[in-house]
């Protein structure tokens, strides 16, 4: 079963690089997760000159990829003042219909997120397990970065909110405690009732906030934010890099312009904002 997906990480990554590398570009932002390891070796295969780029890392191991590719990476924070990423490459672990993410379930969050909303575009690349028409499909959980001293009380607001089985990530041994991020904060995994909903109000009429615990995306997002503790919600939602500009906004954007998901059949399919989803076969076809 691993080599199956394995190898439709990465035909994602061949052809999210093939379309969206730009061998011009100063700063790309790579993120974290086992895909993204396909996305860096075929940037590097690619037989161009990088030395001028710039590789921003959302996490150690993401940074680890990048150096041992031979490739310069440099943390987010030496970016010079005011200049965006001209592109990221991150995966995901649930995306919705209209290119919403869960993200976070390698505890790199709030990374993540910086990078992601300070590209001019994001770029997902997963395998057809992503693929889902609502998050919370198959990924039954949201991750969230808290700071530890309230921890306890986030689990609390959560509650309120309607996850009432929200637990605070352990490591893969219990004695070890909490799973600690690059930030040293914990990991907080709220689990809801109900698959989120897409968009604000659905063709049945409901409203997505929080009424018999029907959520849409954004508007729990918001919720989960304004509790107090909260560095970063593990929903990747609102604008993507082009809205924002166009909304005249500096950064923001947190979801994806496009996102490319291996399939079983060896095919990549190619889903981006407001249209029908591209196929591209086995032998480069697309329709």
């Amino acid at each position: 079963m691993a080599e199956p997906v394995e190898k439709a990480k990465e035909n994602a990554a061949l052809q999210a690089v093939q379309d969206h590398f730009d061998p011009t570009a100063r700063y790309i932002g790579i993120g974290s997760g086992s895909t993204i390891v396909f996305v860096v070796q075929a940037i590097k295969n690619r037989n161009e000159d990088l030395s001028r780029i710039l590789f921003v890392p959302t996490g150690y191991q993401s940074r680890q990829v990048i150096v041992k590719a031979g490739l310069q990476a440099i943390q987010f924070d030496s970016l010079p003042r005011g200049v965006l990423l001209d592109l990221a490459f991150d995966g995901a672990d649930e995306v919705d219909e209209d290119l919403n993410c869960i993200k976070g379930g390698g505890a790199c969050l709030y990374q993540e997120k910086l990078v992601a909303t300070h590209a001019r575009k994001f770029i997902c690349v997963a395998d057809h397990r992503k693929l889902q028409s609502r998050l919370l499909s198959q990924w039954k959980k949201i991750p969230i970065e808290v700071e530890p001293l309230a921890a306890h009380s986030v689990l609390e607001s959560l509650a309120a909110l309607g996850s009432h089985q929200a637990i605070i990530r352990s490591g893969e041994m219990e004695k070890s405690g909490p799973i600690k991020t690059d930030q040293d904060n914990y990991i907080v995994d709220a689990k809801f009732k109900h698959p989120l909903h897409p968009r604000a109000t659905t063709a049945e009429g409901v409203q997505g906030t929080g009424e018999d615990t029907q959520w849409a995306v954004e508007a729990l997002a918001k919720e989960i934010k304004q509790i107090e503790g909260v560095l970063s919600v593990g929903l990747f939602c609102g604008l993507n890099g082009f809205e924002a500009k166009e909304a005249g906004k500096k950064i923001g954007g947190q979801k994806p312009v496009a996102a490319y998901f291996g399939m079983e059949d060896g095919s990549v399919v190619i889903r981006k904002a407001g249209e029908v989803d591209i196929v591209v076969s086995k032998q480069g076809e697309k329709t």
